[in-house]
């Protein structure tokens, strides 16, 4: 009986020894994690909106008179005018050619009579204050001097008729072709001129946001055919009715487009900056997990896990202000935190 009971003390003491070596072994893998360091980053929260863009001035110029045509060249490149040329306000665009119109007109003539009236004014002055004329006489030459300037006026106005002169500084965006020498029709388009150097953008906003969209905020327009450019903006005006059938409200968003990479009729997106974060702690959303007592991230202290309960603060749609619970330069956990728990062994992959 006694070696029975030796030989069975002995079996579970050669089986607790063989199992201890076992158990030290798993109570010292490592979990392979991967980690990056806590920076301090700044954060915006958005509302994000589309519309249209439209330019800050357009003109369409249309020919006054019945002419012959002639396009003129861009004083910039030696040639014809072309869509997509910019002008400065006062260049000519198209000359017309009239001569019968001009002899009408009679520039010249007129000229010559202003200098005539111009001279008897200041003669009749010249003998009124010595008293050689009476103050009708004086009179009747001023009248004569001012009709004769208004005579001027009215011929160089006529005269202007004979050129496309843009009044603007801006784009040409449409421009007709008529053949030289070739007479066109009094009304006709000669040519559309667009000011795009700035750029106006009307958004309707959920009435839910009223009380964050004010003027003066930043905000930022793209496009997908300029996916690597943002134009800056800012919110210039805002409607304080709501529209009662899509309940909305109405806003303008005024942008600098001095880059020309905007164009009129642009459907675009502006993203709306209402709240800005600086120097602050960033990480990505999806490393917070959900527990019980609260949010929490995997940090590695001493090669261990350790778990953080974090108050987070401006969220997007892939980063979260943390306000507390993490520290610059903090080893984060950033794969294979899935599966961790508290205090257990890790080894940084990178």
């Amino acid at each position: 009986m006694k070696n029975l009971l030796f030989i069975f003390s002995a079996t579970i003491a050669l089986t607790v020894a063989c199992n201890q070596p076992e158990q030290r072994l798993q109570a010292d893998v490592e979990a392979p994690v991967e980690v990056v360091d806590v920076t301090l980053k700044s954060i915006e929260d958005v509302i994000s909106t589309t519309g249209v863009v439209y330019p800050k001035g357009v003109i369409e110029l249309k020919s006054k008179l019945a002419a012959t045509y002639y396009l003129e060249n861009n004083p910039r490149t030696g040639r014809p005018w072309q869509m997509g040329d910019r002008v400065m306000a006062g260049e000519v665009i198209v000359r017309f050619e009239d001569r019968e119109f001009v002899n009408s007109v009679k520039l010249e003539a007129q000229e010559l009579n202003l200098e005539v009236a111009q001279s008897e004014l200041q003669k009749q002055e010249s003998l009124f204050e010595k008293g050689g004329v009476t103050q009708r006489e004086l009179k009747n030459a001023s009248v004569s001097y001012i009709n004769a300037k208004y005579s001027l006026e009215n011929a160089r106005l006529q005269m202007e008729k004979m050129r496309i002169i843009s009044s603007i500084e801006g784009v040409i965006v449409d421009l007709p072709y008529y053949t030289p020498k070739t007479v066109v029709e009094s009304n006709s388009v000669m040519v559309k001129i667009m000011d795009y150097k700035t750029m106006y953008m009307d958004i309707k906003i959920p009435e839910k946001y009223m009380s964050r969209i004010v003027k003066n905020q930043p905000a930022r327009l793209t496009n997908y055919t300029i996916a690597n450019d943002t134009i800056p903006g800012m919110v210039s005006q805002t409607s304080p009715a709501i529209d009662e059938e899509s309940r909305t409200f109405k806003g303008v968003i005024t942008a600098d487009n001095k880059e020309f990479l905007l164009r009129p009729g642009m459907f675009v997106k502006a993203d709306i900056v209402v709240n800005r974060r600086d120097t602050v702690i960033v990480i990505p959303k999806d490393l917070i997990l959900s527990r019980q007592r609260g949010k929490t991230v995997f940090v590695v202290v001493q090669g261990r896990a350790v778990e953080r309960i974090v108050t987070t603060g401006l969220e997007t749609n892939t980063e979260v202000e943390i306000v507390r619970g993490l520290a610059k330069d903090e080893r984060l956990i950033t794969s294979g935190y899935e599966t961790l728990s508290a205090n257990s062994r890790v080894k940084i992959l990178r």
